[in-house]
C-alpha cells in the first residue's frame, strides 16, 4: 500500500466559503500495537524490553527516546536530554509507547484496546495502570487518566478539567532533532503501561 505525507491542517467539506459552510477539519490518527512476546527490536509489534520504550512513528516498532520537555528553550544542539523508563522489578513492569504529534494538537480520545493480559515466567498480569503524559510517568498523567485495567477489552480515557485545557492545545515539548528542519517543535504523548504482579 503506499503511503504519502503533507502538512496540515486538512479540510474536507463541500462548501468552503459563504455563511452555509459545511467544512470540517480532519484527525490524524496514530497507533502502536505491543506483542509482549516479541523481544526482538525493529521488528513488528516488538513491545519493549526493561528501561525500553516504543516508538510508534517507526514501522516496524522499534526503541524510542523519550525526551525531557523542553519548556520552549530552543537549543542550537537540538533535544539534549533524555529519559529513562524505570526498570523492571519482581512485581512490577513498565512498557509504553513515545509518540511525537504537532504541537498544539487537540487530543480528542486515547483507547487502550487488550487482546490478551500479558505474561512473564507464566504469570499473567493482574492489572494494567496506563498513565498518559508528555514524559515518562508513573503517577496522573498531563494528557489522560485511565482506570486499572484487569479484563481484556477496550478502556477509553477520561479526562480531568486540567488535562482537557492540556489536551485542547498540546505542549511544546521536544525540538527537531536537526536543528533548522520543519517542523520546529513537537509535543510528546508518552503511554506508560504499569504492569502489576508478574513474577
Amino acid at each position: 500500500m503506499g503511503r504519502s505525507t503533507f502538512e496540515g491542517p486538512v479540510l474536507a467539506g463541500d462548501n468552503r466559503f459563504g455563511p452555509q459552510r459545511d467544512v470540517g477539519v480532519m484527525g490524524l490518527f496514530q497507533q502502536a500495537f505491543l506483542d509482549f512476546s516479541v523481544t526482538q527490536p525493529n521488528t513488528a509489534n516488538y513491545g519493549g524490553a526493561s528501561g525500553t520504550f516504543v516508538s510508534a512513528n517507526n514501522i516496524p516498532n522499534n526503541a524510542a527516546t523519550i525526551w525531557t520537555p523542553q519548556a520552549g528553550a530552543y537549543s542550537t544542539n537540538g533535544p539534549t536530554v533524555a529519559t529513562a523508563p524505570t526498570a523492571d522489578t519482581s512485581g512490577t513492569i513498565y512498557r509504553g509507547v513515545s509518540f511525537l504529534i504537532p504541537q498544539g494538537s487537540n487530543i480528542y480520545s486515547i483507547d487502550i484496546d487488550v487482546g490478551t493480559l500479558p505474561t512473564g515466567g507464566g504469570v499473567t498480569a493482574t492489572a494494567i495502570q496506563p498513565y498518559v503524559s508528555n514524559q515518562f510517568a508513573t503517577s496522573a498523567g498531563v494528557y489522560a487518566t485511565f482506570g486499572s485495567i484487569t479484563a481484556v477489552g477496550r478502556t477509553a480515557c477520561t479526562f480531568t478539567g486540567t488535562q482537557l485545557d492540556n489536551s485542547f492545545g498540546t505542549l511544546q515539548d521536544v525540538q527537531n532533532i536537526q536543528p533548522g528542519q520543519q517542523p520546529t517543535w513537537f509535543s510528546q504523548v508518552v503511554v506508560t503501561l504499569k504492569l502489576l504482579q508478574l513474577h
